[in-house]
């Protein structure tokens, strides 16, 4: 019994620790359930043999990194051509062999090719969709007469279609047949034993004179080429299934990402100018931005555009307008990357996000509350526009929204199946759902997770980590070395000195500045009118402030007309009607409101950023009114004592001296005295009175030579007199 004690004592601690072991073992992270990814690789149209090359790389790296009995996903998408028409008729014979043949053959054992027809896809290009292990078809793909570039079919390239046709089992080779020979007659056969088979060509019409067709669809008649459509795709079932997106197309093939790869033959040296958006949005800015930028595609060479955003926005409307035209550029124009240098807030944000490449310093601000406040409605109207954007730029529609939209929230979903991340709302996931059992099974297949904090923006970590924006920057020239060129791009073509006044604008202490000198000059003017110089001095810093926020696109005529008119009730308080009354008051309030609104393109404020920068204005303007004080002490106290400006002022009576002088002459004992006139008084003249002339001045009326007068009034040296009739 103690010896059975004594085992049990050892045993128990040894089976709970191999148990935990076990349950350890069995937590540990499987492989398997990781996320799976695959990449999608763009095939230009025609293939080119460089082009051919370059994907034949790419797929061979690919296979060289994918792990030891393990298939990686690449999905090969034909869009359309650059002729617009899908042609690919110029597509030679060896280029579409060679890629083709790697991608059937054991080299490439490791990469599960997928090919996806997006638009019409005709000529040699068919060989490597015929190459694949899988066929994607969109709502518009089609496929049809690979030898449309033939003039005499070469019997050594049939055979080599349906030998690769064969090898991978993707297309029939009756198929193959019509496609590649288009004197080729191809129907889809209903035997008698119930079975459906494509027949072609001989065998086609053996089965008909032996009488085993039951019934039959002609697909192509002889000479006709072969028109193989989404419809007909999925009949044959060479198609597996419809994808009308990226997101659908990774779904079918059980993947949470398909990552793009570029594949384009384009050897062309990028050639750029850069743009700076700094400062407001605004209507006459996004017309001079857009006519600029026009400009440089007339010269060939550039190819480029980089775009510069410090922006807090102003405008939903100009900024969806920059947004699309950054995000679907149109030949010569290859790439429009962008570098948010200091913040794109609001609506700026959406011209950020429109360009790609995008680059953030590491100090700067994505999204969060900007210049203009934008709602939900807002943005509804926008919907279409940014899920095109989205799509064009790879980016999450949902976080766009968010950035724009502080009311929308956006959760981080992860697909039950899959393991692929999405980021959306909850009308997002049950968006196209027929009815609520059909909304209850799409929120089954994903698991929300966090909210994604998008109110008051992102910062450079978060967003690229959202995937929003592609890296952190330092600088311009980094950015512009990241996209291929060799520095720093010219700036578009735009006067020197509108992009100096604009710089400049943008700094409050110079708007603080010109406002108190204009203020105080204007304050010396009304203090001493008729000087001319403080009114010009004040009239020139008025005049620059308004068109430094004009250019920064801040000042409208309705900015101007209520600083104008708070100037204009100031001068008549001062001047025509003195005291401080209404037109004081009025013209005071006038000119702050006048000055606030030149600083904000809002009236009302309806976010916290908009609140700093009315509390801003506010600030500015009262600052700058305070130089009317400083201008009435400066005019008062300090200017009389300046050799420069002492001519400018008149001095305060002194009283002491007026009153020493006023004594040196006082005729005080001439009061009622009587006397004579020696010269006309026409009021003033001469009288005599005993033996002293003294100067005199009558109480109106005019006194001939000789003529009999008194003295009434004495004051100081002035002595008034009035006639005195003769009895």
């Amino acid at each position: 019994m103690l010896k059975l004690s004594r085992t049990c004592l050892i045993g128990l601690p040894l089976l709970i620790w191999l148990t935990s072991v076990l349950i350890g073992v069995g937590q540990q992270p499987d492989a398997t359930n990781l996320p799976k990814r695959g990449y999608l690789l763009d095939i230009p149209i025609p293939l080119t043999a460089t082009a051919s090359d370059r994907i034949l790389n790419q797929l061979t790296q690919i296979h060289v990194d994918a792990p030891e009995g393990k298939r990686v996903t690449v999905v090969m998408r034909y869009q359309s051509s650059l002729d617009g028409e899908g042609s690919g008729d110029t597509t030679k014979f060896e280029d579409a062999l060679k890629l083709a043949r790697a991608m059937s053959g054991p080299q490439l054992r490791r990469v599960r090719t997928v090919s996806w027809v997006e638009d019409k896809v005709q000529g040699h290009s068919t060989l490597p969709i015929i190459a694949s292990d899988l066929l994607l078809v969109g709502p518009g793909g089609a496929i049809s007469n690979a030898a449309v570039n033939e003039s005499t079919l070469d019997k050594t390239i049939a055979l080599t279609y349906e030998s690769i046709a064969e090898r991978r089992g993707l297309f029939p080779p009756a198929v193959v047949s019509a496609l590649v020979d288009p004197a080729v007659e191809l129907a889809l056969v209903s035997e008698v034993g119930g079975d459906q088979i494509f027949a072609a060509g001989d065998q086609l019409e053996l089965l008909r004179d032996e009488g085993k067709v039951l019934g039959e669809e002609v697909w192509s008649a002889k000479g006709a080429p072969l028109q193989l459509n989404t419809k007909r795709l999925r009949t044959a079932r060479i198609a597996a299934a419809v994808a009308g997106s990226i997101e659908t197309a990774a779904e079918f093939l059980d993947l949470a990402e398909l990552k793009p790869l570029s594949a384009k033959a384009n050897t062309e040296k990028p050639q750029a100018v850069m743009l700076e958006i700094a400062g407001p949005i605004v209507a006459n800015r996004t017309r001079r931005w857009q006519s600029n930028l026009s400009a440089t595609l007339d010269r060939d060479e550039i190819n480029t555009w980089l775009i510069v955003l410090d922006s807090a926005g102003g405008s939903l409307d100009n900024s969806a307008t920059l947004a699309s035209w950054f995000a679907n550029p149109e030949p010569p124009l290859r790439t429009v990357a962008g570098l948010v240098r200091g913040e794109a807030r609001g609506d700026a944000a959406l011209v950020a996000l429109g360009c790609k490449p995008l680059m953030m310093q590491s100090d700067a601000m994505l999204g969060g509350p900007g210049a203009e406040s934008i709602s939900a409605e807002d943005l509804a109207r926008y919907d279409e526009l940014i899920e095109q954007i989205a799509a064009q730029t790879k980016r999450p529609a949902a976080l766009i929204r968010g950035l724009l939209d502080p009311s929308q929230q956006v959760y981080r979903y992860t697909n039950q199946k899959t393991g692929r991340i999405r980021y959306a709302t909850e009308a997002d996931i049950v968006r196209g759902a027929a009815n609520e059992k059909e909304a209850d099974a799409q929120r089954a297949k994903w698991q929300r997770g966090n909210a994604i904090e998008l109110q008051n923006g992102l910062d450079a970590d978060q967003a690229v980590s959202l995937g929003l924006v592609d890296g952190v920057s330092s600088g311009v020239k980094e950015s512009a070395l990241q996209i291929g060129l060799s520095g720093t791009p010219p700036s578009v073509a735009d006067r020197g000195l509108v992009r100096f006044v604009e710089k400049v604008g943008r700094s409050n202490a110079l708007a603080f500045l010109l406002l108190f000198i204009g203020f105080a000059a204007l304050s010396a003017e009304a203090n001493a009118p008729g000087l001319s110089l403080p009114g010009f001095v004040a009239m020139v810093c008025f005049g620059l402030y308004f068109w430094m926020k004009f250019l920064a696109g801040t000042a409208e005529w309705l900015e101007l007309i209520a600083f104008g008119l708070g100037i204009v009730c100031i001068a008549i308080e001062i001047f025509i009607v003195p005291g401080f009354g209404v037109f004081g008051i009025g013209g005071l309030a006038l000119t702050v409101i006048g000055i606030v609104l030149m600083s904000q393109t809002f009236v009302i404020p309806q976010n916290g950023y908009q609140i700093q920068v009315l509390t801003r204005g506010v600030w500015v303007a009262l600052g700058g009114a305070a130089g009317m004080v400083g201008g009435f002490i400066a005019v008062r106290v300090m200017l009389p004592h300046v050799p420069v400006f002492r001519g400018l002022v008149m001095e305060a009576p002194d009283n002491e001296n007026i009153s020493e002088a006023e004594k040196l002459g006082d005729y005080s004992f001439l009061i009622g005295q009587s006397g004579t006139t020696t010269t006309p008084l026409r009021p003033s003249g001469k009288a005599r009175f005993g033996d002293q002339i003294v100067q005199v001045i009558s109480d109106g009326a005019a006194i001939p030579v000789g003529g009999s007068v008194r003295v009434t009034e004495v004051h100081a040296t002035k002595v008034v007199v009035e006639p005195v009739e003769s009895i």
